[in-house]
């Protein structure tokens, strides 16, 4: 009876560890389940109540009702408003400019900071980080200078030049980043087939950088469509305006109303094409931004 004892008591001791350990890790994955579900709260319900608060009129705007009232009109006034219309169309060219040449840039500079060995590598990275990392202020005069040297004021082409200032540091280096964890033994074999650098580039490289080039290409687009102090500063009639300039000169019909619901409504126009776009190519953003981070 002494020895059945004995050799049960670890049996229990390992079951009851056993049902603890289980215990514990349902409450981790619990607690785990209420803070995404209280994250989300947090990042989608302003989203949402853009929503619900564009489709409502009147006094009904001061209500705490969490439902769509399901009336657009003013979505029908914004696509309607041919100045808003322009300014949509304005946004999808600055952007779209932008994003090519940014990319265009990044990918020859990502190469040659990435593959190519010159003593002042450190220091051209350092001085691309240092560019990215002053505020809008404190370049807009220098900035403002230019666009009047070259005559673009008032144009939007203005905006894809500065523009650039912020968006091709951010390419290079994300872009740098996944040149760098190709193996060199592509390009050492191109070399001996006597390929030059560029070839390389364009037709080895390249095809390769699907991920990287639509995750950077996605985040230098939203970068450049949500940007307002030179577009605000650069852009003079409402014909130039891009979005985020139009919707925050949208104004009530007297001077103490506050146009809330027309701003929700151009709002939500506004990001819900890129809210589409991210949820389309997510897979490939999160696969360029961790590539490199990991090393097989």
């Amino acid at each position: 009876m002494a020895i059945a004892a004995s050799t049960s008591s670890p049996v229990r001791m390992k079951r009851r560890s056993s049902a603890h350990y289980r215990l514990r890790r349902r409450v981790r994955k619990g607690a785990l389940g209420v803070l995404i579900l209280l994250v989300l709260a947090y990042t989608l319900f302003p989203y949402y109540w853009a929503i619900v608060s564009s489709t409502k009129q009147g006094a009904e705007l001061y209500t705490t009702a969490f439902l769509p009232a399901l009336n657009f009109s003013y979505y029908r006034q914004l696509f309607d408003n041919p100045v808003f219309m322009g300014s949509l169309l304005n946004s999808v060219f600055v952007a779209t400019g932008t994003t090519v040449v940014s990319l265009a840039l990044g990918i020859v500079s990502a190469y040659a900071l990435g593959r190519l060995d010159f003593p002042q590598k450190r220091v051209v990275l350092m001085a691309i980080l240092m560019i990215s990392i002053f505020p809008q202020v404190a370049v807009l005069s220098g900035m403002f200078e230019l666009i009047n040297a070259l005559g673009l004021y008032n144009r939007p082409s203005a905006l894809i030049v500065t523009y650039l200032l912020s968006t091709v540091p951010f390419t290079t280096w994300i872009l740098t980043t996944f040149i760098r964890e190709f193996p060199r033994e592509l390009e050492e074999a191109a070399l001996i087939d006597g390929c030059s650098h560029f070839r390389i580039l364009t037709r080895i490289l390249l095809p390769l950088m699907g991920p990287s080039l639509a995750s950077t290409g996605i985040l230098a687009f939203i970068l450049a469509w949500n940007e307002f102090l030179f577009a605000l500063t650069f852009m003079l009639t409402d014909e130039n305006k891009t979005v985020p300039v139009a919707i925050g000169l949208i104004g009530g019909t007297t001077r103490y109303e506050y146009p809330f619901g027309q701003i929700m409504a151009a709002s939500v126009t506004v990001t819900l094409p890129l809210i589409i776009v991210v949820l389309i190519f997510q897979r490939r953003i999160v696969a360029g931004l961790t590539a490199g981070a990991v090393k097989g």
